[in-house]
């Protein structure tokens, strides 16, 4: 890391004495910390060497979209979550309002996304301009783990997407999807099923 990114790093970690107590105290720091380490590795900061605090406020001071996620997981400590939003803001056009999320989710880039799922398992990725949520009368999306939604998806009603599934940039996905397949278009279709090429209807 640059001396002067690394100088400004220790200068405002008062500014995250809040957000220390907070992960202290929340309910949910066994999650956060799986959600601290996935980003990490993607972001390839293992080699900083950091103890798990200084990791959690670089996140916090350089990604949104953490921050994000982060206050979400925290929820259950209103007051020093809402003092930690106003030293910290989040990402305005990214909305989380799922109750069950597993660990490690990484969100990319983040901006204009919805994000409303009954659950959705561990280690998943979400890109920009997603759309996961409702269908009036029906309900919203079970999302298994280790799946990936590209950029511009929507992925709506009482739907089940399986493990290890990608969806495809600006797919749109109405109906379940098996577990390890890879699913584009609209209306979607399956590319790719176990690492094997085909093309099937959903």
């Amino acid at each position: 890391m640059h001396k002067v990114k690394k100088a400004y790093l220790y200068v405002s970690l008062i500014r995250s004495l809040p957000l220390l107590l907070l992960f202290n105290t929340t309910s949910q720091k066994s999650i956060i910390n799986k959600d601290i380490a996935r980003w990490i590795k993607i972001h390839k900061l293992e080699h900083l060497n950091y103890s798990l605090f200084m990791y959690l406020h670089l996140l916090v001071l350089t990604i949104p979209e953490f921050r994000n996620l982060l206050f979400f997981r925290c929820r259950d400590r209103y007051f020093l979550n809402s003092i930690n939003k106003i030293i910290y803001p989040r990402l305005k056009s990214l909305y989380i309002t799922d109750n069950n999320i597993g660990g490690g989710l990484y969100i990319q880039h983040g901006f204009s996304t919805v994000i409303t799922a009954n659950t959705i398992g561990e280690n998943c990725w979400i890109n920009q301009q997603v759309t996961i949520g409702w269908v009036e009368g029906e309900g919203c999306p079970t999302i298994g783990n280790n799946v990936h939604i590209y950029a511009g998806a929507v992925v709506i009603g009482n739907i089940n997407i399986g493990d290890n599934s990608i969806i495809g940039a600006n797919a749109t996905i109405v109906k379940d999807v098996p577990q390890n397949c890879t699913v584009v278009g609209n209306p979607a279709y399956i590319i790719k099923r176990n690492g094997i090429k085909v093309h099937e209807k959903l």
